[in-house]
């Protein structure tokens, strides 16, 4: 290399220098204004504040409540009956050690005294964790009813276990199910962080708080939304893009949204609901063994044994040139 180009890579090298310092040098102010715009209202931090539950513990604690309510389908080990009380018993007090730890930064994150170490708050976490523990049998039925409704509702089925590892209506029932136990014992956050996960890889959004009953089918599922205050009934079944939604949002009189009461409907028992449906409103009652058809928009009641659909389309066939 001749003394030109090392004349000339020494200047680049310097120019690039000089550069990368001038915009460098922008950082400090540009992080006191970041840091500045934390005492602004309108924005929000979690600053001096107790550490929220972790969306990333709560992901693999969900793949450890799929194999306890699942043993053998999922992991990488086969179980075998003679050491399964072995298996669920490293899988629960792992869960037992992983849950309570969220949980606990869960209701420390509520009680509003910000104290990590409070051990009233660490027992009760642990307290709440044992209860959910205690209902995994009768999720585990529960989901059963839910595997079964599969199989007898899709022809293209093969076994129950093609259900179980593949169908995305019962993950995101496994995880609605579990979330449900901890939303009913008044745990925050947690049920929504696991929901939503659910919803953001499957595609189906079903809210901790909507109460369904056993047996219950979304068959192919994407675009389901099933909202909070919903009642779904025994044996249900729902196709994809079906909303269960709301009406409108009440407010009162200074304009806050009301929250807690009842907005979405009820779906009582032996419904099916076909793809694209959307049903809307707190006092909407869909009789049980009724039917709605696809595309239907509803915002009122159906009494039982209703067929609802909509008038055919007139449909334009023009021959192909």
């Amino acid at each position: 290399m001749g003394n030109g180009t090392e004349t000339e890579l020494k200047k680049c090298t310097i120019l690039s220098s000089i550069i990368d310092n001038k915009y460098r040098a922008q950082i400090p102010e540009i992080v006191d204004r970041i840091a500045n715009s934390c005492s602004d209202k309108k924005c929000f931090d979690h600053v001096d504040a107790a550490i929220i539950p972790s969306r990333e513990s709560m992901i693999d604690i969900i793949d450890l409540i799929k194999d306890v309510l699942f043993p053998g389908y999922f992991g990488d080990q086969t179980v075998d009956r003679s050491i399964l009380p072995y298996h669920i018993g490293n899988e629960v007090t792992i869960l037992f050690e992983r849950l309570s730890k969220q949980i606990t930064d869960s209701i420390i994150h509520e009680c509003g005294r910000y104290e990590e170490n409070c051990a009233e708050c660490i027992e009760r976490g642990q307290e709440e964790t044992l209860k959910f523990l205690e209902k995994i049998p009768y999720i585990r039925s529960m989901l059963a009813s839910d595997v079964i409704a599969a199989y007898d509702g899709d022809p293209a089925a093969k076994s129950y276990d093609e259900i179980i590892f593949s169908y995305p209506g019962i993950f995101a029932m496994t995880v609605y199910r579990s979330a449900h136990e901890l939303h009913r014992q008044g745990i925050s956050i947690i049920p929504r962080i696991m929901t939503e996960h659910a919803h953001s890889l499957v595609g189906i959004d079903i809210h901790p708080g909507a109460r369904i009953g056993e047996g219950f089918f979304i068959d192919h599922g994407t675009g389901v939304v099933i909202g909070e205050t919903c009642r779904i009934g025994k044996n249900v079944r729902v196709y994809q893009g079906v909303t269960l939604g709301s009406l409108s949002f009440p407010k009162d009189e200074t304009g806050n949204l009301i929250r807690g009461e009842k907005r979405h409907p009820t779906i009582e028992d032996d419904v099916i609901v076909y793809s694209n449906a959307t049903i809307l409103g707190g006092d909407t009652v869909i009789g049980a063994r009724s039917v709605i058809g696809g595309n239907v928009w509803l915002t009122r009641s159906v009494p039982p044994d209703t067929k609802v659909v909509i008038e055919e389309p007139h449909l334009i066939f023009k021959e192909k040139h």
